[in-house]
């Protein structure tokens, strides 16, 4: 396959979408593949990627919209296009007026998708159902982490947490990632003595409505924006939190695991079949309810330094078992194989 040339279709993210196509592509190129790697997914970005559908045997696309453009892309491309192969990371809307447009979103991709790849078994049926042809669960696997920068106790003292736990969140500040929950949850954690400070790395939109709710109830939060250090975060936290309403296979929690953080996170899409045993899940409920369930499971492990303890190796040994960035690329390959023996099939029967 070293003559392979794959185009590559994702949105330009900082966030796990982004980083698992940047290793993806990485590791394909260390294979001899050639990559051409294209983003935004925009309408003013579709000539551009008709220009390189043109000159590519695979077109892999990542996420619904990066699919969609694709799929428009070589509708117009030459007769003999590539095969469409698209990784589903996330669910379209579900709910309000954006569901129809959801549904209909999935649908379209799903059908035009020669593989479809699923970051988590949940998403693989929603795209059977859908109408997917050829469904497959791969593993998006985490970037091997790196080592810390700096030391645990100057960090946190940089953060304000030299005599009171640190709970560190990750995550894109989007209605997703569920952080009016975690802040409803700072509330009760509030209580406790020490406060515990919680500390979120991130930004997106709704920063500022957040910042405006912390700032009005005196909530223990900080809110970090974009960082570059989040080895040296987690090394520094007593406990990783996500609040997430949905989620496949969340880096960080895979990065909580790996460095032996306690994780307590919803239970949520893929997050169960992920961490199994090794974090303390949360399960669905009302408002208040969720956020008091949540409160009292980080109040577990900062209470129990043997809990603490045991999620942390619990972590550490499944995060040894979980696929690779390289068995990611093995997989990647093998459909791509696939979708070309079934699309030479296909025109050989013609």
């Amino acid at each position: 396959m070293g003559e392979l040339r794959v185009l590559l279709v994702a949105p330009r993210s900082a966030g796990g979408i982004g980083r698992h196509v940047a290793s993806l592509a990485a590791g394909l190129r260390r294979r001899g593949v050639a990559v051409v790697d294209r983003g935004p997914v925009g309408p003013r970005a579709l000539p551009r990627l008709l220009a390189a559908a043109r000159q590519v045997e695979i077109v892999h696309a990542h996420g619904l919209r990066a699919g969609l453009a694709a799929a428009a892309v070589l509708g117009r491309s030459r007769p003999r296009r590539p095969p469409l192969v698209v990784t589903w990371h996330n669910v379209a809307p579900t709910t309000g007026w954006r569901r129809g447009i959801g549904a209909l979103l999935e649908r379209t991709v799903a059908r035009r998708a020669e593989v479809t790849l699923a970051a988590s078994t949940d998403l693989a049926e929603r795209a059977r159902m859908a109408g997917a042809r050829d469904v497959r669960c791969c593993p998006v696997a985490a970037p091997a982490l790196t080592a810390p920068r700096r030391d645990r106790e100057t960090l946190r003292a940089e953060l304000g947490a030299v005599d009171r736990p640190l709970v560190l969140a990750v995550g894109r500040l989007a209605a997703q990632k569920d952080y009016p929950l975690l802040l409803d949850a700072a509330v009760l954690l509030a209580g406790r003595d020490p406060v515990p400070l919680v500390v979120i790395a991130g930004d997106g939109p709704l920063r500022g409505a957040l910042t405006r709710r912390i700032t009005s109830r005196q909530l223990p939060v900080r809110l970090l924006g974009a960082r570059d250090d989040v080895p040296d975060l987690l090394a520094a936290a007593d406990v990783v939190v996500l609040t997430s309403r949905w989620e496949a296979r969340p880096l960080v929690a895979q990065e909580a695991m790996a460095a032996g953080v306690p994780l307590v996170a919803t239970a949520v899409g893929g997050v169960p079949d992920l961490v199994g045993d090794a974090a303390l899940l949360v399960g669905p409920g009302q408002g208040g309810d969720v956020a008091g369930r949540f409160a009292a499971a980080v109040s577990r492990v900062l209470d129990s330094p043997q809990l603490a303890a045991e999620l942390a190796e619990r972590g550490r040994r499944r995060a040894a078992g979980w696929p690779g960035e390289s068995d990611t690329v093995d997989a990647v390959l093998a459909c791509y194989a696939d979708a070309l023996a079934r699309r030479t099939d296909l025109r050989r029967r013609r």
